[in-house]
């Protein structure tokens, strides 16, 4: 296929690009002609109205109906008019020449109050309609409007000698442009690339000298560094060729010593063909090998893999167990609380039943003497002795009703907050040795029929606020444990509980003379569920719920010591702020 020549195509890129921006120029100046034009007849258009509307104001107001006529007349004679219509001040027309814009349609009877643009693009028309005013004894007063029309056709009937000249102008500046890069884009690229092309294809590669490319100075700096790039690219083939040659012979001598080499080698390969063929009989036995180890490898791995599955279907299952100990712990310690507090409700219960039935032999005795006074009183044998008797009876049995009755109130006040402490894990405001009092005085019922002792050594100001039920669930555990467990087979026990604190922290040491704990069992103290009288029905909780409410619940520590036959020894410590 027949390629176009560069020349062609520059030129072709150059004159579109310059005729695209001639014909846009040209088209733009052929507007800015029209408006310009149009713009100057609308000025001739106002400045004919301040020429004629006074003559014809009063023409109009004469009611001078012929020289209103001449006026029009006078008018269209003008070139840049083409119509007029004139109306009366009822807006009636009065005259109406050429061509004009049906004001009937736009205005209807209305006449125009001051200076209205008229246009009409389908049509080309165009004009201004003003009203006519006649001044008469210093009085103004409407007469009518006139409106002036022009077209399209006059402002193109004044541009189009312009219009002429401006596209010769375009055509003969097109036509000189074109001819002067035919022959510039001929003179100094197509003559100088066709001789340039000719020299080339005439070049010889036996004959490199003569193959250079002469070209002229004046035919362009690029045709001049073209022709010199190719006269080196000449000179770098000659050098090639040179060398060629003598690598030519070198490559002769190194074939020679090539063959010798492989004669030798051939001998070596041999050699090593044989070494080789014994070396891979013994390479294939070693991969027999290895693959039977493999095979046991994998089979191992199969194992260890099952063999781990298993272990983990026993770690859930133990996982499982746990949650399910832990469950029923919780629930055993529950149980123990609610055990503890059915018992205390079981002591007060007969506790408060003596003064409570001391009372009431008290209340009766008192009837039944209110009685008989009564009796004496109606039959008329009431005597001072007998007043004085019943008085003395009355006062005793008053004594001995608020006595027993205050004890019986003592009591069931402190079981009450005891028992609400330790059903409940609310943190209020108590004084500490009065508290112990409290849980002391709950558990009378368990030590009144021994002759064990208990003794308070705390300061009367210890206040604080703590979980309540804690501290009494602590030394409820502690007070029944050594009643149960180290004073067993001892008539006369001594339990020593002594309180100290600073400005943070409280110092609690537990102290019972009992029979104390071999050390095997000491370090199983704290453990759930060990006791010692496991076949009389201990759950071996308490101590393990005493560890967990001292460390979990207030925040501290306890440690346990003891030796036997000297009893069992606590030493508690906790802040006074419990988080």
């Amino acid at each position: 296929m027949q390629q176009q020549s560069l020349s062609k195509k520059l030129l072709t890129k150059v004159l579109s690009v310059y005729f695209i921006l001639t014909l846009v120029v040209t088209v733009g100046q052929v507007f800015a002609e029209y408006y310009n034009a149009k713009n100057y007849i609308k000025n001739e258009l106002s400045t004919l109205q301040q020429t004629f509307a006074g003559s014809l104001t009063r023409a109009i107001w004469e009611l001078n109906t012929p020289q209103t006529l001449n006026i029009a007349d006078g008018l269209l004679a003008i070139p840049s008019i083409e119509g007029i219509i004139i109306r009366d001040d009822n807006g009636s027309i009065i005259t109406q020449s050429g061509r004009f814009i049906d004001i009937q349609q736009r205005f209807s009877n209305q006449l125009v109050q001051q200076e209205l643009s008229l246009s009409e693009q389908q049509s080309g028309i165009f004009g201004y309609s003003f009203p006519l005013i006649f001044e008469f004894s210093g009085r103004t007063s409407q007469v009518g409007d006139v409106t002036l029309f022009s077209s399209r056709n006059i402002v193109i009937e004044r541009i189009e000698v312009g219009l002429y000249f401006l596209f010769c102008n375009a055509v003969l500046k097109t036509t000189f442009l074109i001819i002067l890069f035919l022959i510039a884009f001929r003179r100094y690229l197509t003559e100088p690339l066709a001789d340039l092309s000719r020299q080339i294809e005439d070049l010889e590669l036996e004959q490199l000298d003569g193959s250079k490319i002469r070209i002229s100075a004046d035919e362009g700096a690029e045709l001049t560094a073209m022709a010199g790039a190719y006269n080196r690219l000449i000179a770098r083939l000659q050098d090639y060729q040179a060398q060629l040659k003598q690598t030519q012979q070198q490559l002769l001598s190194s074939n020679n010593k090539l063959d010798q080499q492989n004669l030798l080698l051939e001998q070596e390969v041999a050699r090593k063909t044989s070494g080789l063929s014994q070396a891979m009989m013994d390479l294939q036995q070693q991969k027999q090998e290895l693959l039977q180890k493999k095979q046991s490898l994998r089979e191992e791995i199969e194992q260890r893999r099952q063999t781990e599955l298993d272990l983990r279907q026993k770690q859930r299952e133990l996982e499982e167990t746990i949650d399910n100990l832990n469950q029923a712990q919780d629930r055993l310690v529950q149980s123990e609380k609610m055990a503890a507090l059915g018992g205390l409700v079981a002591g007060i219960t007969h506790e408060v039943n003596t003064p409570v039935g001391i009372g009431v032999t008290a209340t009766s005795f008192l009837a039944e003497r209110i009685h008989q006074l009564g009796f004496a009183y109606r039959e008329k044998t009431l005597t001072p002795k007998m007043l004085e008797d019943f008085l003395s009876e009355a006062q005793q049995s008053t004594e001995l009703l608020q006595s027993n009755l205050s004890r019986a109130s003592e009591l069931i006040a402190s079981f009450k907050q005891i028992a609400v402490d330790q059903a409940s894990e609310a943190t209020r405001t108590i004084n500490l040795c009065e508290y112990l009092h409290e849980i002391t005085r709950s558990l009378q019922p368990h030590f009144k029929k021994t002759r064990h002792q208990i003794e308070i050594n705390c300061a009367d100001n210890i206040i604080f606020d703590c979980p309540a039920g804690a501290i009494s669930q602590i030394f409820t555990n502690l007070l029944m444990n050594s009643l149960i467990h180290g004073f067993d087979n001892i008539s006369q026990g001594l339990i020593r509980i002594t309180v100290t604190d600073d400005a943070d922290n409280i110092d609690i040491r537990y102290t019972d003379n009992g029979k104390g704990l071999p050390p095997e069992q000491l370090n199983q103290l704290f453990h759930p569920f060990f006791t010692t009288k496991r076949d009389q029905g201990g759950s071996g909780l308490g101590a393990h719920i005493t560890y967990n409410l001292v460390r979990q619940t207030l925040g501290g520590s306890i440690e346990a010591t003891s030796q036997v036959g000297q009893g069992l020894h606590y030493h508690i410590w906790f802040p006074k702020k419990i988080k």
